[in-house]
């Protein structure tokens, strides 16, 4: 099981890696960028499918989901100026805790 979790992360790392991708994209301006992110998101979709052949698929999708936000919040607050509010990293920990408390339970 282990393998399967060191898969889904890397598949979680690739959600922020695509996300980013696709906001340099610019829409359609640079298309380089949006051929990139549709290619890494399609990378990280298949390791999820991957990894959900061992894992539970609610906890598995939760983290899968949970690391690609919170990745790409975190990012955002260091790297782009985006706000680091009281809020916002009350709901990244939000976020941490859901994850955690579905992998305790499942």
């Amino acid at each position: 099981m282990t393998a399967a979790w060191a898969v889904l992360v890397a598949a979680g790392l690739l959600e922020i890696a695509w996300s980013l991708a696709l906001r340099n994209a610019g829409g359609l301006d640079r298309p380089g960028w949006l051929v990139l992110g549709v290619a890494l998101a399609a990378i990280s979709l298949g390791m999820l499918s991957y990894a959900l052949r061992e894992l539970p698929v609610g906890t598995a999708y939760a983290a899968w989901v949970g690391i690609g936000a919170i990745g790409v919040a975190v990012t955002g607050m260091l790297r782009l100026d985006e706000p680091a509010s009281r809020a916002r990293l009350l709901s990244i920990a939000a976020i941490v805790a859901g994850v955690v408390g579905l992998n305790l339970t499942g």
